[in-house]
């Protein structure tokens, strides 16, 4: 039977209900079987939502992650898959079919369990996604699941009989076998490598290549199932693995973590594939790209604009892509940065490798799609998240012109962390085009001084030239700005003699998002010195049915006081009055994570005192959100004005604070912010003026929220601030200042005072793997005299900190603009 179910589509000038939408509805079973609708904001339609299961009811019981892991045009529509945690042995996810008018079915078959793999296998004609197999006709049929237990992470060409069968790989490391025709399985290996969370695996040059992207650490028990040679396995940044297999021997290449490996063809697989293999992974130092051909291999350092993929354990890392999507036009996601990938990339030919921009919205596969980009997303987990009642996530659909405008193309990495380095060893060649600005810092660890040659490739065609010559004297730190004019596709390094070196890089764009592009996009959000009527509200994604319960209330002497309990509807965007779903409740209290003093704010932390600039305005740590669980695993942080990211090492355990990046400045009186239905919601908006097709209010305007896409919120404007780390503060000798905030402003000025002759030295730290700082530089000040110093234009480090060499009472005073 049909079910009426309400959609809202926008007008130009505010939401309103004015159109009904139908899904169909299995009553015989209470599953939702087809749903359509208009609504689209920000790139995103509501409709198109998928989660853990189904159901009518919408009540989810225990699971815990419903990112989307694979995307495919097939047949003229797109097929996709979400998947759990750790659900092998299968689980309600679902098959979903989206045609061409955003009609979306969910196959009635399906199996769920924890699958991304995807390819198209020539012969027979049939795309395999996950456990599912799609003919010409739309025909889907389903692998046992019984039969092939595992977490589906990819598919591959077989090497002895690629007419019939296919390989199936999976986060455990098994190894199957499938009959194209039959769909019978065979398991063929049971964890044959090291590491583990397998993710990655294609077949290209005569040989099946796999990629595991995690590593349990101690767990030995796996080692009987190995068949590779065991000796000297773990050690020093051995984490995860990339191997290959001849159809009789597995071979060790490298133990890194690895994810996506593919050629050319991607998902298209074709026979006898002889193109250059690319895979991507990552170590402490920089996100690694490696190519194959005829066999070598050949490996590219890249900067990484987060450190969201980092932990060893691989949890983090949902199958960033390298993928045409169109016309020959390809993309790379990797460490949060897109990437225009050149599809003639080999070793002879390593040009055209440019970065696109960052973003915060977690990505676990993309396509075109009908002229325009199709974002898959892993979006609200409920792992270690108690203000979420159900997993969910959605898709984005928009310009590929749209990816650059979110965050800026900016990213850090070194090619040596405290590394014992060889006279004349030639360090790995590391990405240099395209970026804006970028900073070489270079500390030597060793008793005598070092030269280091900077060598460029300048047309990728590994013909290296001389470039310049830095000095770095011994137990030393300097650093080196490009001139904007130095071009060069890559850049290595080479020292005249042995020594323990550290050499990090940092790129930043200079356009940064300012705050006019945001002023209609987010109208109606109160500024934080708006006087007037303000909806303030805390926002709960329900587990017992799909809507959203908002708490409305009042923020006044620090504090949240709650007023009237709403929830807003799935469906057609409508606010009613009571509580319908009581699991968020007891999250209603906020979590504490920030302080305030005269200089700065101060960022809780287990293993440091982390300070960071102040925003206009003030604002109560205990009335509003301070942090929140936004992306699966991605930490968003209100403090003070700015939205920063924070990546997480285990989920349940403090966020890896020391690793935080800015966001954006926004100045808002912000309560509360989620994601729900696909989208960002955020609350705070004053009541009078406040009409927008990104505002939904209820009937009484004493409740309305500010709805559209995670990345939005760039738009606000580039990250400012300004703060210290001493404000007339009493300072001891040789005591270094608490760590403060540099990392993603670009206009830095530092104002120092004291109330006596005293030599104050500036420390950066430029790498998040070292706890070691560097001199940036010593200040002589005169009693009573302020000196104030600008940071040279391209200077970037993630921290700094102060230290005097006499007691004093000092200021250091940084500005960002």
């Amino acid at each position: 039977m049909f079910l009426g179910i309400c959609i809202i589509s926008c007008s130009h000038s505010e939401l309103q209900k004015n159109e009904i939408q139908k899904a169909e509805i299995s009553q015989s079973d209470g599953e939702i079987r087809r749903i359509k609708g208009s609504f689209n904001i920000s790139g995103i339609y509501p409709h198109l939502t998928t989660y853990t299961h189904g159901r009518v009811d919408g009540k989810n019981t225990k699971e815990l992650e419903c990112g989307i892991g694979g995307i495919v045009e097939w047949n003229n529509k797109i097929y996709m898959i979400n998947y759990g945690a750790h659900n092998p042995h299968g689980s309600e996810h679902k098959l979903y079919i989206v045609d061409e008018d955003l009609n979306m079915e969910i196959f009635s078959g399906s199996v769920g369990g924890t699958p991304a793999g995807r390819m198209i296998h020539q012969e027979s004609d049939q795309l395999f996604i996950g456990p599912y197999v799609i003919d010409r006709s739309g025909n889907i049929r389903v692998i046992d699941i019984d039969k092939m237990p595992g977490r589906l992470t990819a598919i591959a060409r077989h090497l002895e009989d690629p007419v019939n069968k296919v390989y199936y790989y999976d986060m455990e490391g098994m190894l199957y076998e499938v009959d194209v025709h039959s769909l019978e399985p065979k398991l063929l290996y049971k964890n044959p490598l090291p590491g583990w969370h397998g993710k990655g695996a294609y077949t290209a040059q005569g040989k099946l290549i796999l990629a595991n992207n995690g590593e349990i650490h101690g767990a030995l028990e796996s080692i009987k199932h190995w068949k590779v040679d065991t000796t000297d396995v773990y050690g020093k940044n051995k984490n995860g693995v990339l191997a290959d297999f001849d159809g009789k021997n597995f071979n060790i290449v490298e133990r890194r973590q690895f994810t996506d490996v593919t050629t050319k063809h991607g998902i298209n697989a074709v026979p006898n594939d002889q193109s250059p293999i690319w895979t991507i992974g990552w170590d402490k130092y920089s996100v690694r790209l490696k190519v194959m051909e005829e066999g070598k291999w050949n490996t590219y350092l890249l900067p990484k604009a987060n450190n969201n993929n980092d932990p060893s354990h691989g949890w983090f890392t949902e199958w960033p892509r390298i993928r045409e999507i169109h016309d020959g036009k390809y993309m790379m996601d990797m460490h949060g940065m897109f990437y225009e990938f050149p599809p003639t990339f080999s070793s002879s030919n390593a040009s055209g490798l440019k970065p696109i921009g960052s973003h915060l919205r977690y990505v676990p596969d993309f396509t075109h799609w009908n002229g325009k980009i199709l974002l898959a997303t892993d979006e609200t987990s409920i792992q270690g998240n108690p203000l979420a009642g159900q997993a969910q996530s959605n898709l984005w659909l928009g310009d590929f012109s749209e990816l650059s405008k979110w965050g800026p193309a900016s990213g850090y990495g070194s090619v040596w962390i405290e590394d014992q380095v060889k006279a004349n060893e030639t360090s790995l060649p590391y990405l240099f085009s395209s970026f804006d600005q970028r900073i070489l810092h270079l500390s030597n660890h060793g008793d005598e001084a070092v030269e280091i040659k900077l060598q460029m490739d300048k047309q990728g065609d590994n013909n290296w030239k001389d470039h310049k010559t830095v000095e770095v004297p011994a137990k030393a730190y300097v650093y080196h700005i490009f001139d904007k004019n130095a071009n060069a596709e890559w850049i290595r390094l080479v020292p005249n003699q042995s020594s323990t070196l550290t050499a990090t890089f940092h790129y930043t764009d200079t356009d940064l998002r300012n705050p006019d592009e945001g002023k209609e996009l987010f109208k109606g959000l109160a500024a934080s010195n708006y006087q007037g009527a303000v909806s303030h509200s805390k926002l709960f994604p329900n587990q017992n049915n799909f809507n959203l319960t908002v708490y409305t209330g009042d923020v006044a002497d620090g504090s949240f006081t709650e007023k009237k309990t709403y929830e807003l509807n799935k469906y057609d965007f409508t606010y009613a009055e009571g509580l319908k779903d009581s699991t968020s409740k007891k999250a209603l209290k906020n979590h504490v994570i920030y302080s305030v003093d005269e200089a700065s704010i101060i960022l809780k932390s287990e293993k440091f005192r982390l300070r960071l600039p102040k925003g206009k305005g003030t604002y109560s740590p205990e009335a509003i959100r301070n942090e929140r669980e936004v992306e699966s695993e991605r930490v968003l942080a209100n403090l003070h004005g700015t939205f920063y990211e924070i990546p997480l090492y285990k989920v349940g355990s403090e966020p890896l604070y020391k690793m935080i990046r800015p966001v954006s400045t926004h100045n808002r009186q912000i309560t509360d912010f989620a994601t729900w239905n696909g989208l960002l919601l955020m609350s705070g908006i004053q009541l009078d003026n406040s009409n927008s097709e990104h505002i939904i209010k209820n009937k009484t305007e004493d409740a309305a929220l500010w709805v559209g896409g995670i990345d939005d919120i760039w738009k606000f404007g580039k990250p400012v601030g300004e703060g210290g780390v001493w404000k007339n503060s009493a300072v001891k000798a040789n005591e270094p200042s608490d760590m403060y905030l540099m990392t993603g402003y670009d206009h830095k000025t530092v104002t120092l005072t004291a109330d006596k002759d005293v030599e104050i030295t500036l420390s950066v730290y430029h790498t998040h793997y070292s706890n070691n700082p560097v001199v940036y530089k010593t200040f002589k000040l005169k009693a009573n005299k302020a000196i104030s110093h600008t940071f040279p234009s391209g200077y970037s480090a993630h921290w700094i900190s102060a230290e005097s060499n006499k007691d004093c009472n000092a200021t250091a005073w940084f500005s960002y603009k």
